[in-house]
């Protein structure tokens, strides 16, 4: 608010003239007679004579003949003022008048800017609230038809002959829709779409507005705006504002700011479909790293369980897979490995380890000449990375199950008999990827209808936990549960054995932890109907 110098007021007051005064002043009586006026009142106000009453402006004569005693305001022609009054000594009343137009339009143009920012603020922590790229392009289209036009629509990048839009009316109503249109067709629209600045909406022609740019009902378009919204790299899309006839036509700073709004706007979209396309790339990766889902295989029976380290995550380096036979491999091919370091830097290395094995398949006959290949496998890429793995021949013998078991610096795997019983199995090796050779041992076992294989890493036995919480499992423990688990199928081994891990560890922190168990089923053997092709068995 401006306000008159001390001076000013002293030199009415003390020399009851307003000659050198900087400010229009009026003098008046208290009949409200105009006494005497300065130069710089007359010439704003150029009606008003001496030993007349004040007539204009008006609000001034209705403060004056109110007697009031506080400062007033009012405009006269195109400007605003306020009149401020110092009593003289013979009962006049001396009213400066300040010329507060181009402060009140900065302040008016300061709380505008401050609105501006508020929304801005608020419309980024909208935008920013979600990474789903329809929500984002929902959100852009309903903020700009509340805030900056009457509608609005928001246009994903063009693919060849469509336009994905979302469009949004003043009431908020948003429509999904896919037009079959060339960009080219609306003056502006294909510059945004590829990111070039935006064409100033005094150069584009309401008129040429295609009817699928205008949402139903909406009437005679006055003005728009099309504006680009960047993107990371590249564009996002394109934002466009439309203003119905009866409305002003939007001017150069309503553009400047709605080109602010489609920065932010663009940025959180470009976000969101980067979140969508790495999203649906780890997606790929993680669904070809998921341990698989086990069954019967040839009449044996399968099943696995994994936990990762970090329970948020679903990968990490314990694996294991199972390959049926086929024509270059009559066994069945257990794996279960256990790679070093944890999370997705070890599951890829798993990725790698699962498809070397895949390919090497023809070999599975020999798992001394299979280790030794994914050895060489391993020790070709610059880092050193090692792995320790247990391969499982299996084939079905009548009603026993007969295994060819080779382990490769893993945890040797156990052997759970009809009795009770838990064996260890006669097999070591060098672990894999770290020394140029290695060397292996191969032991057979038969199992029993009811006899269980299980394969394990050393997150099992190697789990912490217990009573003090710093205890690890051990295989004592891991024998004593499989000793419990005599003639059961081999998914409640798994469970059984997962049962346990989970109560011992609790809420503490352990290492990835699989495993996997082979069984021969306590079933029957049932010849095939034509009396040549293998039969099935039954569990």
């Amino acid at each position: 608010m401006a306000t008159l110098p001390e001076s000013a007021g002293t030199d009415v007051v003390g020399a009851a003239t307003p000659g050198s005064a900087p400010y229009p002043v009026v003098v008046m009586d208290a009949a409200g007679c105009v006494v005497e006026l300065n130069d710089a009142a007359s010439a704003l106000l150029p009606g008003t004579r001496p030993h007349e009453p004040l007539s204009s402006p008006a609000w001034l004569a209705a403060a004056h003949h109110a007697g009031t005693s506080s400062e007033v305001g009012g405009e006269i022609g195109d400007r605003v003022f306020s009149a401020q009054q110092s009593r003289l000594p013979d009962g006049r009343t001396a009213w400066w008048l300040v010329d507060e137009t181009a402060y009140r339009s900065v302040v008016a143009e300061l709380a505008a800017e401050r609105e501006r920012t508020r929304f801005l603020a608020e419309a980024s922590s909208a935008l920013l609230a979600s990474l789903n790229l329809d929500r984002c392009m929902e959100a852009t289209a309903a903020l700009a038809a509340e805030h900056l036009a009457d509608a609005a629509l928001v246009i994903a990048p063009a693919r060849p002959r469509k336009l994905p839009l979302v469009v949004c009316d003043q009431q908020g109503r948003l429509t999904r829709a896919t037009v079959s249109a060339k960009p080219e067709t609306v003056p502006g629209l294909a510059e945004a779409l590829r990111g070039f600045p935006p064409v100033p909406s005094r150069w584009i022609d309401p008129a040429t507005a295609p009817d699928w740019l205008v949402p139903e009902g909406f009437g005679e378009v006055g003005s728009l705006v099309i504006t680009p919204l960047p993107g990371h790299g590249v564009p996002a899309g394109a934002l466009i504002l439309l203003r119905r006839a009866q409305q002003n036509a939007f001017s150069g700073s309503e553009e400047a700011f709605a080109g602010l709004f489609a920065a932010r706007a663009g940025a959180a979209m470009s976000a969101a479909r980067l979140y969508a396309e790495q999203n649906a790339v780890a997606d790929t990766l993680v669904r070809a790293l998921l341990p698989p889902t086990l069954r019967q295989v040839e009449g044996v029976d399968f099943a696995g369980g994994y936990r990762a380290s970090v329970d948020t995550e679903l990968i990490g380096g314990d694996f294991y897979n199972v390959h049926p036979p086929g024509e270059d491999c009559p066994e069945t091919l257990a794996v279960l490995g256990d790679v070093a370091g944890k999370g997705i830097e070890a599951a890829v290395l798993t990725g790698k380890i699962r498809n070397t094995l895949h390919a090497l398949l023809p070999m599975a006959d020999d798992h001394a000449r299979m280790l030794r290949r994914l050895n060489t496998a391993m020790r070709d890429g610059d880092r050193v990375r090692f792995a320790t793995l247990v391969l499982a021949s299996v084939r079905r013998e009548d009603r026993d199950v007969q295994l060819r078991l080779t382990s490769a610096g893993h945890p040797v795997p156990l052997v759970v008999r009809r009795d009770g019983t838990v064996e260890e199995v006669d097999t070591e090796g060098t672990l894999i990827g770290a020394l140029p050779t290695i060397a292996s041992r191969t032991a057979q076992v038969r199992l029993a209808p009811g006899e269980t294989c299980l394969l394990y890493t050393d997150g099992v036995t190697e789990a912490r936990g217990g009573p003090l919480g710093d205890t690890m499992f051990g295989e004592q423990r891991l024998k004593r549960a499989l000793a419990e688990c005599a003639g059961i199928p081999a998914a409640a081994v798994v469970e059984r054995v997962r049962m346990l891990i989970d109560e011992w560890i609790g809420d503490g922190r352990h290492d990835d932890i699989a495993v996997l168990a082979i069984t021969a089923p306590r079933g029957a053997h049932l010849s095939a109907v034509d009396g040549t092709t293998r039969g099935r068995y039954t569990a």
